[in-house]
């Protein structure tokens, strides 16, 4: 008799290759039998080198630096999917790029997450599986199933094991963010303070004040992702310049544009905890002020359950 887990295949993008092999060890299943390349001109070319008609296939892409490669690459797989006769295509995308772009911030530009789920549709993709999207309106964009799990439970797991949560406040580093620190706040039972900036330019910003007590506790910032980091390392001077005994910051996505290893290790920050979403540059590997924690157990459990057919509802606890 077929086993359920028989017809689910996963397949490794070029931009996450590592989270893909924990997160089909976590399945017990082993990768699917795929073939990326170039051709001299740079043009991405797919091959899939097995069967796959009528099965469950799972693509596992983070759309993170280089993105457009990353994206067309993921979009490339889907249609070679799709032409080889897949039962459903899913991506799993535990970084989605293009997601700040998620409204009108000017005349005449552009809702470019909002193209990006008509790319994927359009590609042969049927279901999206994200991570913390950095604005969950993103799900209405696609006229697909998507889901959009949280790192939540993977990162409070660590905080509990690692901090004395007594001693601990919450800080968001800006008010788009207070409703992520409430959340950590409640489940940590911890209390909240805000850091008011102003940002002048785009990837500039500059602190103000915190609105909270800090002072003699252990802050710890939550952001979703952590792109030149100006705004965490600005937020952790605050921190130490209202009191408080020590600064750590969380977030999800470690995209790690330049300059912001540079900053970090140049900050008050003690430690910065992100996820494996993202590969981290080699530089950022060898960083002591840089931990990784592991999503592939959220991220299997999720494909498991879609695979069988089965809520996710417990996974967003």
């Amino acid at each position: 008799m077929t086993k359920p887990m028989d017809r689910l295949v996963l397949f490794a993008g070029s931009s996450t290759p590592a989270l893909a092999e924990r997160i089909a060890r976590y399945l017990g299943v082993p990768l699917g039998d795929s073939h990326v390349t170039r051709f001299p001109d740079g043009e991405i070319q797919v091959e899939i080198r097995e069967s796959v008609r009528g099965t469950d296939a799972y693509i596992v892409q983070s759309t993170c630096p280089p993105v457009n490669e990353n994206l067309l690459e993921l979009m490339v797989m889907a249609d070679a999917l799709k032409r080889a006769s897949a039962g459903r295509i899913t991506a799993v995308m535990p970084y989605f790029g293009y997601a700040r772009q998620d409204r009108i911030v000017a005349p005449r530009a552009p809702i470019s997450a909002r193209l990006v789920a008509n790319l994927l549709t359009a590609a042969g993709i049927q279901h999206v599986l994200s991570l913390d999207l950095h604005s969950g309106q993103i799900q209405g964009f696609f006229d697909i199933p998507c889901d959009n799990l949280f790192a939540t439970p993977v990162i409070l797991d660590h905080i509990r094991r690692t901090f004395e949560t007594r001693d601990l406040v919450i800080i968001s580093p800006d008010a788009g963010g207070v409703q992520r620190a409430r959340v950590y706040a409640k489940q940590l039972e911890a209390p909240l303070a805000i850091v008011d900036k102003r940002r002048e330019r785009p990837g500039e910003s500059q602190v103000m004040h915190v609105v909270g007590d800090v002072s003699g506790r252990i802050a710890l910032l939550l952001d979703d992702m952590i792109d030149t980091a100006g705004t965490l390392t600005q937020a952790a001077q605050a921190m130490v310049n209202n009191g408080a005994k020590a600064v750590f910051a969380c977030a999800t996505h470690p995209v790690l544009s330049y300059p912001a290893l540079e900053r970090i290790e140049a900050s008050a920050l003690h430690e910065v905890i992100v996820t494996d979403t993202i590969p981290l540059r080699d530089s950022a590997t060898v960083s002591k002020k840089v931990k990784v924690l592991s999503v592939a157990p959220l991220i299997g459990a999720a494909v498991k359950r879609m695979h069988l057919n089965e809520s996710l509802s417990d996974l967003y606890n």
